[in-house]
């Protein structure tokens, strides 16, 4: 048994590189000290980083963009550096990070206890990304093998794509950092997140932003929560959710996963999605058109 703690995560104003080593730092060992394992921040959680480059970099899209890409090496060291003090697993909230395209990618970064680090890119934008902020598509998918587990990850928008979960069928857990400015949004990512556990009879954990932070036009509205899901099956509640947090409070949402469980369910449990998922590939083009007035 394991313990997971997912975050609800503000967006707040810095006026210094140390107020943002002081909140991560205590976000962390807050977690770590409940006995948590693997820590999951949500998808442009560190665009809050943008403040520090000051009011008119911050409220410059383009801008806010490159002032955070700037800072991402400071924030690895200090991921790694608390990854190895607590000895937890830690996926860092996600960031635009320029990648070999002139555009940038949005990318989340997953430290071990060691300090070892494997980035996972996301693969499609929303509108908002592509439209608006220049964001591209990155590197393919990853599955990461792990002392706690198997581990994937689907950034946001990413979980609601079934073909995507497929690729990380392997995988027993897939984190799925979010970060969405409506109620509409949160649910689209929460039911792609439990589909997603579904399909492919494995834990999804989902993180989020939360709050307003008008200063920024990329993340000024947030709407979320922590939760982790899993196939509602024998053993596993039955609502397919193992925790949930309240809407739109800051904090984190804790969860205790079993992976033998999972190993279970997809060995024998009542239904078989996943070892059953070919079957419908030979099926999914023979829909026949009928007329019926």
């Amino acid at each position: 048994m394991t313990k997971i703690a997912t975050a609800a995560y503000p967006i707040d104003w810095l006026e210094r590189w140390s107020q943002f080593e002081e909140k991560l730092s205590s976000w962390v060992y807050e977690a770590t000290g409940a006995g948590s394992r693997l820590l999951v921040f949500p998808e442009y959680g560190a665009m809050e980083l943008a403040s520090l480059a000051g009011k008119e970099v911050a409220a410059d899209l383009q801008g806010s963009l490159r002032a955070v890409a700037e800072r991402i090496d400071d924030v690895d060291q200090l991921h790694a550096r608390l990854a190895q003090e607590t000895g937890s697993y830690i996926l860092a909230a996600s960031a635009p990070v320029l990648g070999q395209g002139a555009r940038p990618v949005n990318q989340s970064r997953f430290f071990a206890p060691s300090g070892a680090m494997v980035a996972q890119d996301k693969q499609i934008m929303t509108r908002f990304e592509r439209e608006d902020w220049g964001i591209q598509s990155g590197d393919p998918l990853q599955v990461i093998e792990t002392d706690f587990g198997t581990i994937g990850i689907l950034i946001c928008y990413d979980s609601e794509f079934p073909l995507l979960g497929r690729a990380l069928s392997e995988c027993d857990v897939i984190l799925v950092p979010s970060c969405t400015d409506a109620l509409s949004g949160y649910w689209r990512v929460r039911i792609g997140a439990m589909s997603r556990a579904l399909e492919q009879q494995c834990v999804t954990v989902m993180a989020s932003t939360v709050g307003d932070a008008a200063w920024t036009p990329s993340v000024d509205a947030n709407v979320g929560a922590g939760g982790v899901f899993c196939p509602p099956d024998k053993g596993l509640p039955d609502t397919g959710v193992i925790a949930e947090g309240q809407l739109n409070q800051p904090g984190w949402t804790y969860a205790e996963v079993d992976l033998a469980q999972i190993a279970e369910v997809r060995r024998d449990g009542r239904v078989l999605n996943r070892k059953h998922w070919q079957e419908q590939i030979p099926r999914d083009s023979m829909a026949i058109t009928r007329q019926l007035r």
